[in-house]
């Protein structure tokens, strides 16, 4: 399966492909690492950037996308520039999107810990995030396709 996992911070949607394949993963080079939107209150700026993130995921051949989910409300929620980054990505045509939660991701990870440090993986510090959401995605998308 490809995945792509997604952290929305701010004005970017930081990304991290994460392949598995047999039982082995596989951290492909991407051409970016993160996609900014500028000008956040333009239609013609959100289409944008809507279009270079269904053009990546194409060009990738991304099975499934999994954005790290922001509480709505009290300390820790997301901005309005991350909800309509969400939701335009949610809104690509053909393109399988799925919101996980922290603790989720926590919970996956916790019954299948990253058996590599996250230093040797090749990415930079700032993806930290969307790595570990594609890689809890996965394993649990795995271990409960395994048990059935």
């Amino acid at each position: 399966m490809r995945v792509c996992g997604v952290e929305l911070s701010g004005n970017d949607a930081v990304i991290c492909l994460l392949f598995m394949n047999d039982d082995i993963f596989d951290i492909p080079e991407s051409r970016v690492r993160k996609i900014t939107i500028e000008k956040t209150t333009s239609a013609k700026a959100m289409k944008a950037f809507q279009f270079s993130f269904a053009k990546l995921m194409s060009d990738y051949k991304i099975d499934r996308v999994i954005i790290k989910e922001r509480p709505t409300k009290g300390k820790f929620s997301g901005g309005a520039v991350g909800f309509k980054l969400e939701a335009a990505i949610q809104l690509i045509d053909n393109l399988q999107v799925e919101l996980i939660t922290a603790v989720t991701i926590k919970e996956y990870i916790k019954r299948n810990p990253v058996s590599v440090a996250f230093a040797d993986t090749g990415l930079k510090k700032f993806q930290e995030s969307a790595f570990t959401t594609a890689y809890g995605y996965l394993m649990n998308d795995y271990y409960s396709n395994d048990m059935d």
